[in-house]
């Protein structure tokens, strides 16, 4: 805020250390710096006044995506006039004679100036990218549209110096903004589908390799049995053979032994065929008891009582013979 007063057409002006200020007296420059207090004689000098502090602007307004979609672009930009000379060469920043207030509108006109830069780099940002990527992409395109403004030819000339620029928001139209959340909650139910769905196959394929792995032990198990139960087959089968061995080797025993047995009696019958009946009687009856010795002697007497006049028995002998039947059936018992 500029502070002046007068005196006879000599005004006093003194400007704070954000402002620049400019002297020119008959055309020509008397001083010139920021935070300068002076005298000067009115009728004769002009006074050029340039902010050389900070300031920031915001800017808002619509451009079209690389897929033809309306968007709104809102942020800030902060700049400063980095060379005051240049800018007052290009615009008109003159004080009234009385050292309050802009002689014509040129100071307004410069944040507009740097409203539309930002707006064309901004165009070209938008216009490359379509609208999903273009609604997640504030950060890129605010560092894009800066590193533009810094390289600006028409920024350099007015000696502006970008300080800073951030995009608070990138906007669709209501409509698009509603068919993209119709768009994203199809999506998002299709991802919950998803997830449900492979969710539920892992189930089927774990119970699926629990079963085949049951499947598996079963067979195994089966399999263990079958190999058992062979064993016990083949040695029972070797018990059946060694059984069989042992009954033909019993069998070859049993035969030969018969046929030693029949060897002897055929021998034994041939030398006995040409002997004497009787001889052979009583070689049959030489270990004989008396009683079956006299039992063969009644037997025989039997066989020839056609030839037997009158046989005479003793009681003696009777009771010699009823004795020793007594005494064997005794023995019996």
């Amino acid at each position: 805020m500029n502070t002046a007063t007068s005196f006879l057409g000599f005004r006093f002006i003194k400007v704070p250390p954000t402002q620049h200020v400019i002297h020119y007296s008959k055309g020509r420059v008397r001083r010139a710096g920021a935070g300068l207090a002076f005298w000067y004689f009115a009728p004769y000098a002009t006074l050029v006044s340039i902010p050389t502090g900070s300031t920031e602007i915001g800017f808002i307004f619509e451009e079209t995506t690389a897929d033809f979609q309306t968007v709104t672009l809102q942020g800030s930009v902060i700049y400063r006039v980095s060379d005051p000379a240049r800018l007052a060469q290009l615009l008109d920043f003159t004080l009234h004679a009385d050292g309050r207030g802009y002689r014509t509108e040129d100071p307004e006109k410069l944040p507009q100036r740097v409203a539309n830069a930002v707006q064309v780099r901004a165009k070209v940002e938008l216009q490359a990218r379509p609208l999903q990527e273009a609604l997640r992409a504030g950060d890129a395109i605010a560092l894009a549209v800066r590193s533009g403004l810094e390289q600006s030819p028409e920024l350099a000339a007015l000696g502006l110096t970008i300080l800073g620029l951030s995009v608070l928001a990138i906007k669709p139209t209501p409509e698009t903004a509603r068919a993209i959340e119709a768009e994203t909650r199809e999506a998002l139910l299709r991802k919950a589908d998803e997830a449900t769905y492979t969710r539920r196959n892992a189930a089927v394929e774990q119970e699926r390799a629990i079963r085949e792995n049951e499947l598996r032990t079963d067979q195994v198990v089966q399999e263990r049995e079958q190999e058992l139960k062979a064993q016990e087959m083949r040695a029972r089968i070797g018990l059946e053979e060694q059984n069989r061995e042992l009954v033909a080797l019993a069998a070859e025993n049993a035969r030969q032994e018969a046929d030693a047995k029949a060897y002897g009696v055929k021998h034994l019958f041939a030398a006995l065929m040409g002997a004497d009946p009787r001889v052979l009687q009583a070689v049959a009856g030489s270990g004989m008891a008396p009683e079956q010795l006299i039992a063969q002697a009644f037997q025989d007497l039997a066989t020839r009582a056609d030839s037997i006049g009158q046989l005479n028995i003793t009681p003696d002998l009777l009771q010699n013979l009823l004795g020793h039947q007594a005494g064997a059936n005794g023995r019996k018992r």
